[in-house]
């Protein structure tokens, strides 16, 4: 597994923030016609409760008991991540403080994506500097966009959706400097999803409706739900549930969540292997069987004598 350089705190074996690719051409589940499918989101991990962690990475507000100026929680370390969502492996992270925004820190992911990858947001990336970072090398976006955002109707397209254009948030009544997107609107026909009847309003870098027909697009979009299932895998089961890291230092801190991301790459890419070879689609296996695997064979493999 190799990591490129980047520019994070953490000792120099780990400054790293992109991973290696763990699906191929033939991963199943893995492409959209062309494009490799990924997506980004965030989370957060608790760190220990000390002055340093608490200075480098800041602590959650929390309603009335923050407004009282009381302390709140434990101080947390934030992770961006960009994940396969054939394969569910994180291919690029970056951390920083509570205090920073999901939406700033994923801009340091951004200049790893390329041309023949479609990456896959929800509602709190959206916004034009942010958008133009995340296609400045090539990617095609699809990015779910609020319902406030105004979108002009510039041209109807025959597949239901249309070209608008998306400006600065401070550029709304002059629109001098606009970027041309493709949106596709749609309900979910389900009365049992919350807000169902609420329209969903997706843009796109795609404008050519013929390579990606609106009806593709919407259905496509649930795959921005892979993510969050890896970011469960790492928290949850990897880590463990309720788990507060356990370095009182701020660098320790940052080589823990390091290990955790590198730890479940590992496993996603022998997942992968797996499947590969079996004909198997990777969402198949048990990603909590095949931890529990590995930490077996782990185990097992430190018993012997060197």
């Amino acid at each position: 597994m190799e990591l490129s350089a980047g520019t994070t705190t953490t000792p120099p074996d780990l400054h790293g923030r992109h991973f290696r690719q763990a699906q191929g051409p033939t991963t199943r589940g893995s492409w959209y016609r062309t494009w490799r499918v990924l997506a980004v989101d965030g989370t957060t991990f608790d760190a220990p409760d000390t002055p340093e962690n608490m200075e480098r990475f800041g602590r959650p507000g929390s309603g009335r008991a923050a407004a009282r100026g009381d302390r709140v929680a434990f101080p947390q370390v934030r992770v961006v991540a960009v994940a396969e969502c054939g394969t569910h492996a994180i291919t690029a992270a970056t951390l920083g403080s509570i205090t920073v925004a999901e939406a700033t820190l994923a801009r340091d992911l951004f200049p790893g994506l390329g041309r023949g990858e479609l990456l896959i947001a929800d509602r709190g990336f959206a916004g034009l500097p942010l958008w133009r970072a995340a296609s400045a090398n090539g990617a095609d976006l699809l990015w779910r966009v609020r319902s406030n955002i105004v979108l002009p109707v510039r041209e109807e397209l025959p597949d239901g959706s249309y070209l608008s254009e998306i400006v600065a948030t401070d550029d709304h009544y002059r629109r001098k400097d606009p970027v041309t997107v493709r949106v596709v609107e749609y309900t979910l026909d389900d009365p049992a999803r919350p807000e169902h009847d609420a329209p969903y309003r997706l843009i796109t870098t795609i404008l050519d409706h013929h390579k990606a027909p609106a009806r593709e697009l919407a259905a496509l979009y649930c795959q921005r739900w892979e993510i969050e299932t890896a970011l469960d895998e790492l928290k949850t089961h990897q880590r463990g549930p309720g788990q507060v890291l356990r370095s009182r230092s701020p660098d320790g801190v940052e080589q823990e969540v390091w290990a955790h991301l590198l730890v479940h790459h590992a496993i996603r890419s022998l997942m992968h292997t797996a499947a590969v070879g079996a004909g198997l689609d990777p969402d198949r296996l048990s990603f909590i069987r095949s931890l529990r695997l590995a930490r077996r064979q782990t185990t097992a493999q430190a018993a012997f004598s060197p």
